[in-house]
């Protein structure tokens, strides 16, 4: 059993075969599926529920990415608190702080992000966070966590660190507020000891994996459009670093989502 905690599917990339992909999924043994439902910001906010909607195996999340933060709106903020009540949105995001383009500005990153952290604490869901500091630099990491121990460690509800490419100092924070660190495939990347340094020290019950397809394809589809049967290589290399078998992370990173997110078997269906 695998679990791919956080794809982007909804995109034009898939246009043409998005059934086979996830047929191909299912026969890689992926069970559930987690679609971000940030599509390409404000206009396209519901794309993750319409795809929830058409795969049993898929559920869904809502949120504006730091990119699209200039272009939030009031009227996106209250589409938003009405999408989340939807049956399949399980998780608030992604959403946080990205400074390696800038997209939009830095302050107003910051308002969007603490906007929808109070919205994603009325709907009682966790929050999907993405962070991206500027080069040779913590800069985002700081503000970001800094954001989420002053508003959000308190809360219950926790969440993930998506794609995480922090420090183990970054990951022991999230953790302590009640995160789960994600690893996509980039961890399987020549230049990325610093991301599989950390992947081997945290308790193996804190840890998702994931695609972020259609981005990160992992060694040996780098190059190619990522797809969510790839998530396998993201289990295979967590289980060498570790020196358990990849079907040992398989089955607990897959734990650890249903646990946290409460999926058991009554909700396979919904």
């Amino acid at each position: 059993m695998l679990i791919d905690s956080h794809a982007h599917l909804e995109g034009e990339q898939y246009d043409p075969d998005r059934d086979q992909v996830l047929q191909r999924a299912r026969e890689a043994g992926v069970e559930r599926i987690l679609a971000i439902g940030i599509g390409n910001g404000p206009g396209s906010l519901d794309c993750a529920i319409k795809l929830a909607a058409q795969y049993d195996f898929v559920y869904a999340t809502v949120g504006i990415h730091p990119h699209d933060a200039k272009l939030a709106t009031e009227a996106d903020f209250a589409e938003l608190a009405a999408l989340a009540a939807r049956p399949k949105v399980i998780a608030w995001g992604e959403i946080g702080l990205d400074y390696v383009y800038d997209h939009s500005p830095r302050e107003v990153q910051k308002q969007a992000f603490l906007r929808q952290l109070e919205l994603a604490h009325n709907a009682k869901l966790p929050v999907i966070i993405h962070c991206r500091p500027s080069a040779n630099s913590e800069d985002a990491w700081n503000d970001c966590l800094s954001v989420l121990q002053q508003r959000w460690a308190s809360s219950p509800l926790g969440g993930i660190m998506h794609c995480f490419t922090g420090t183990l100092a970054h990951a022991t924070r999230a953790l302590d507020m009640g995160f789960l660190i994600s690893f996509a495939g980039n961890i399987t990347y020549p230049k990325s000891q610093g991301i599989r340094n950390v992947a081997k020290e945290l308790p193996l019950d804190r840890i998702l994996i994931e695609t972020d397809c259609p981005f990160l394809a992992p060694v040996p589809f780098r190059g190619k459009r990522n797809e969510p049967a790839f998530v396998r290589e993201t289990a295979r290399q967590i289980g060498e670093l570790r020196g358990i078998p990849e079907e040992e992370v398989a089955t607990q990173t897959s734990t650890n989502f249903c646990n946290f997110f409460s999926l058991h078997e009554k909700h396979k269906s919904i």
